[in-house]
């Protein structure tokens, strides 16, 4: 995608070599891999002020480009950070595991930042009914996150959206296989090597059993 000439790219999932989730939802898998993570590590997004404001002008032009809206310009504080670093913990949360055996969250205990956004319905030029977030800094971006999780949930698509089993990694991922069974972000970087090491351990409980 590209913006006056300019490539448009959604930088937190890219420097993990991930696919970007279809559509609107992009901007939660974004905001899910700001975190740091990979090898060797990459920075937290969010970590200061100037990361995490140019992540969220990158990611919000990539959104306004996929859904073909304008968005509105956040300016973030210092104050804003532990909001969105908390909504980010909050979700990856939700993404865990459900038997227990994932990631949780970002390795931080962070107190959840936020569970009601606002958003107002009007009616576009084309007779349609659509939801528009509201809020300044990142109350804003909280409300886009989660009217977008709101309409992948609608349209089945937020089960696909997943966090890599391998706890080293717990890169997002979004799940394109046909019957929505991944659980790498990558086979290769992440399923290989925790396949082979389960193996082996196999082996040696075998041979300690000989």
């Amino acid at each position: 995608m590209s913006e006056g000439g300019r490539v448009m790219v959604w930088s937190a999932s890219t420097r993990y070599e991930v696919d970007p989730a279809p559509h609107g939802l992009a901007l939660v898998h974004d905001l899910l891999n700001t975190i740091s993570a990979g090898r060797p590590r990459a920075a937290d997004l969010l970590d200061s002020l100037a990361d995490a404001q140019a992540w969220v002008d990158q990611a919000l032009g990539c959104w306004a480009q996929e859904a073909a809206q304008a968005a509105a310009e956040v300016h973030l504080t210092e104050s804003d950070l532990e909001e969105l670093r908390g909504l980010r913990a909050e979700l990856r949360r939700l993404l865990a595991s459900p038997h227990g055996d994932g990631p949780r969250g970002d390795g931080n205990e962070v107190v959840p930042a936020v569970h009601v956004a606002a958003a107002a319905l009007r009616v576009d030029r084309n007779g349609r009914v659509v939801l528009e977030p509201r809020g300044q800094g990142w109350r804003y971006v909280a409300a886009l996150v989660l009217l977008e999780m709101f309409q992948a949930q609608q349209a089945d698509t937020w089960r696909r959206l997943k966090i890599c089993r391998n706890t080293r990694c717990a890169t997002a991922f979004f799940d394109r296989s046909r019957n929505n069974s991944g659980v790498w972000h990558s086979t290769k970087i992440c399923g290989n090597p925790e396949n082979l090491r389960a193996h082996r351990a196999r082996q040696r409980v075998r041979g300690a059993g000989l």
